[in-house]
């Protein structure tokens, strides 16, 4: 992604969530397209890292997690887009509760859980198994009553693939505090997964 390229995706996303209607041939409906066709392969790979978590059967494909978020987001009128990281930190967000929901409705019906997960660098440096995304969305939801930056790092960073200086800039902080925040989160984390693991 270039310079001028991310200049241009902070722009369009002024202009679509600030603009009004989005009828055919509207000024929103001209940014959405355009915004969609330049966050599209980014937003993919998002999706692709996400899936490799998942397991090999998953009835969500890395394409349809893509339209499915992005239409999630487009919905989002009253947010206040900041830049090109804080648009991802949301698309990973958003990414996130669909794959938690579809896991909740899968165990619904099915009654299992997934295997153990670390939390290291992010999902894609995650192994190619199952990850229990309503255990690890159940230490997120625990996380973020006791520190909700803490919550928001773990997204950018582990879900989202932002590194240090790409959160930091997001959630407008310094890249040692999210060192900080991302340290304990992990740890905490990690905790409460292993304590709700049965047995």
């Amino acid at each position: 992604m270039t310079a001028s390229s991310s200049h241009e995706i902070t722009r369009l996303l002024e202009a679509l969530w600030r603009g009004g209607g989005a009828g055919e041939g509207s000024e929103a409906e001209r940014a959405s397209e355009r915004l969609f066709s330049l966050v599209y392969a980014e937003l993919h790979d998002l999706a692709v890292h996400y899936m490799r978590s998942e397991r090999s059967d998953h009835t969500l494909q890395p394409t349809a997690l893509v339209h499915e978020a992005f239409l999630r987001l487009y919905g989002q009128r009253d947010t206040s887009w900041k830049n090109r990281s804080h648009f991802f930190g949301i698309a990973s967000q958003a990414m996130r509760r669909i794959l938690v929901d579809h896991a909740r409705r899968r165990r619904a019906n099915k009654r299992e859980g997934g295997d153990r997960i670390t939390l290291d660098e992010s999902v894609a440096e995650a192994p190619q198994r199952s990850v229990d995304m309503i255990a690890l969305d159940d230490a997120l939801v625990e996380l973020a009553a006791l520190d909700a930056r803490q919550a928001r790092v773990v997204e950018l960073r582990y879900f989202g693939g932002l590194d240090i200086e790409q959160t930091a800039e997001a959630l407008g902080v310094s890249a040692a505090t999210v060192k900080r925040d991302w340290t304990f989160a992990r740890a905490f984390l990690q905790r409460a997964m292993d304590a709700a693991r049965p047995g």
